[in-house]
């Protein structure tokens, strides 16, 4: 019996029914590596965002020092044309940048005190201003108690806890170390870079072994720098001739220190949609404080924002749209990430490294679906 049963279980017909389940095992194998790969490319985007997010400290210095490069990298280029050291050119650079960002931060610190000064005597005054739009808040606002009050029995009086946080002085005194310390690493990071030149592009290269990546090595990184340096330069030139608008408006409408406001646009301009709006918000409450009307004080603010439309909607996309096209819905999302990764200064990266992923999917086999995705129209 014990030969017989050896017999039935060698036998063909006892193996068949195993074959349909190996068969199926080497199917979910074969699918498997596409599966495994998104999922390790998830997992790696989320330890990147994590590492981004919790050493912004030191990936914030790192990040500026290399955006400037580019802005300033056609300079630096003239200079070199000229025989001129690189190390003595990007000195140079950098002496002229921290000047000028010297004399203008010394220029605008008295207005800027003035108006800081003025703000916590000026508050009844805004309080009188606005009463315009006050009186149907607190409409609404009594209208809404009186809703609770029939809707249900009112909630238990709660017991008030109090915080206590850092004061003032140590929170002022902790931005300024993390600001100085931040500005340091940046000034000397830019340093390097604009004296290496080309050193990192082609060390990075030596290191790719295939020919056909060091070509595609070299083709990302210059089309990068050709069109992002052309991006930050037009944005930088058209901020500028905002600003020169503005203040020039600001003066002729009767609103005190016109270069503060011409500065603050300026700055202003590199933050998409919420840069913008802040400023008509500031110069609005300037106005509310300067002028006794209320039509009067909209006046600055007014024509700010024609100036902002008349920029953004026609002359800066008109410059911009040869060199690449983004989708818009992108950019605000990514706008909105950035800033709530990095504040206000990752609002300033977030279209410059918005640019850079698309320019590097572009140019890579795999990521041109994405590179797709991520480009305009291509109207301006």
């Amino acid at each position: 019996m014990s030969n017989a049963a050896k017999n039935l279980v060698l036998t063909p017909k006892d193996e068949t029914p195993s074959e349909p389940a190996v068969e199926t095992h080497e199917a979910e194998m074969s699918a498997s590596p596409a599966a495994v790969s998104f999922l390790l490319a998830g997992i790696l985007t989320l330890l990147i965002f994590g590492a981004l997010y919790f050493t912004s400290e030191v990936a914030l210095p790192i990040i500026f020092a290399f955006v400037l490069h580019l802005l300033l990298h056609p300079a630096m280029r003239v200079l070199t044309k000229l025989h001129i050291p690189k190390s003595i050119s990007a000195l140079l650079i950098i002496l002229v940048l921290s000047g000028a960002l010297g004399v203008l931060g010394s220029t605008l610190s008295g207005p800027t005190a003035g108006w800081i000064a003025k703000a916590p005597e000026s508050l009844p005054l805004l309080e009188e201003r606005l009463s315009v739009f006050r009186e149907p808040i607190d409409r609404v606002q009594k209208a809404t108690k009186q809703v609770e009050k029939i809707a249900g029995d009112p909630a238990p009086e709660a017991r008030e806890v109090v915080v206590k946080g850092p004061g003032l002085g140590s929170l002022l005194l902790s931005g300024t170390r993390n600001f100085v310390a931040g500005l340091v690493t940046t000034i000397v990071l830019l340093f390097f870079l604009l004296m290496s030149g080309d050193l990192f592009l082609r060390r990075l290269v030596e290191i790719l072994p295939p020919l056909t990546d060091k070509k595609q090595a070299v083709e990302i990184a210059h089309e990068i720098q050709r069109n992002i340096s052309g991006y930050l330069m037009t944005i930088s030139l058209m901020n500028a001739a905002v600003g020169l608008a503005t203040g020039v408006a600001t003066y002729f409408c009767g609103l005190s220190d016109p270069i503060l406001w011409g500065t603050l646009a300026f700055a202003l301009n590199y933050v998409l949609i919420i840069g913008p709006l802040t400023g008509v918000g500031v110069l609005f409450l300037a106005g509310l404080l300067t002028f006794d009307t209320i039509w009067q004080a909209l006046l600055p603010a007014g024509i700010y924002l024609a100036i902002h439309v008349i920029e953004g909607e026609s002359i800066t996309p008109l410059l911009l749209a040869r060199r690449f096209t983004l989708n818009p819905v992108l950019v605000v999302l990514s706008l909105i990430f950035w800033y709530w990764m990095w504040g206000v200064a990752g609002a300033l990266l977030a279209v410059p490294m918005f640019a850079t992923f698309k320019i590097v999917c572009d140019r890579i086999g795999p990521l041109m679906a994405l590179g797709h995705f991520l480009g305009g129209d291509g109207r301006a």
